[in-house]
């Protein structure tokens, strides 16, 4: 099967798609023949404007995932739009300002929170009912690889990074005989605008990582997004409840 025809006529969505891995994630869903709704808190109206100029399907939605009302205004959107939702990549995610856990204040621990988990909550809940009522779908959760190690100074990033893991388990579990499988990505250290703004208030991470990455180097959006389409697509139909490391070995070193 080609690339660009593994998800022809499908209807996905994915948060987060404004910039970074969710936009290079709802790029890759596009040129593989789907249509993608782009769900951002700013709205993607260039991002997906651009797609749609180069021919493909491109949808912007303005979304605060952290506002489970506003998820359900969305799903129940897509599905009288387009009538179904066949998969969906919940990647909407913040950065916690990198500090030690005593000193994250309760606003920043609660943002990222709210963001972080229960907006990866909120969806799958409104996704997996929709999937339910059509016989089936695919769900990918963007966690991290900082769900499987720690990382100093991010407590509540990766406190949340941790909980989507077992969240995707949990689910996975739960619906995988419903026809609904249930998958989380887990990007190393990859060259995003979050990841230079971390890098630019703390330029040492920069040279951390890569002293710890067997790969040497950082990785591309893009390669998360290959790795995304691949659990979404009929060619992981047997994958369900996996945490995909795609981290140039750096959790394994």
């Amino acid at each position: 099967m080609k690339t660009t025809e593994t998800m022809e006529g499908k209807v996905v969505m994915v948060t987060g798609s404004a910039a970074g891995i969710g936009l290079a994630c709802a790029q890759a869903f596009a040129k593989a023949g789907a249509t993608v709704i782009m769900a951002d808190i700013n709205e993607p109206k260039e991002q997906a404007e651009k797609l749609a100029a180069e021919g493909f399907n491109a949808i912007p939605y303005r979304c605060d995932v952290s506002n489970a009302a506003a998820v359900k205004e969305m799903i129940d959107w897509i599905v009288a739009t387009y009538g179904r939702l066949d998969a969906a990549h919940n990647n909407a995610g913040i950065q916690t300002p990198q500090r030690p856990m005593a000193e994250i204040t309760d606003e920043e621990y609660n943002r990222t929170v709210a963001v972080d988990l229960t907006g990866v909550w909120n969806c799958m809940r409104y996704e997996i009912r929709q999937m339910l009522k059509q016989g089936g779908g695919a769900i990918v959760n963007t966690s991290s690889m900082g769900g499987t190690v720690g990382f100093p100074g991010q407590a509540a990033y990766i406190a949340c990074k941790h909980a989507v893991l077992g969240l995707t388990k949990t689910a996975s579990i739960d619906y995988a005989a419903k026809g609904i499988r249930i998958n989380a990505i887990c990007p190393g250290a990859i060259l995003t605008p979050m990841a230079a703004e971390l890098i630019q208030h703390n330029p040492q991470v920069e040279t951390d990582l890569l002293r710890d990455i067997p790969a040497g180097r950082m990785g591309r959006p893009e390669e998360i997004a290959d790795a995304v389409l691949w659990l979404c697509s009929p060619q992981a139909s047997y994958v369900n409840g996996h945490a995909l490391l795609v981290d140039g070995a750096y959790t394994v070193r």
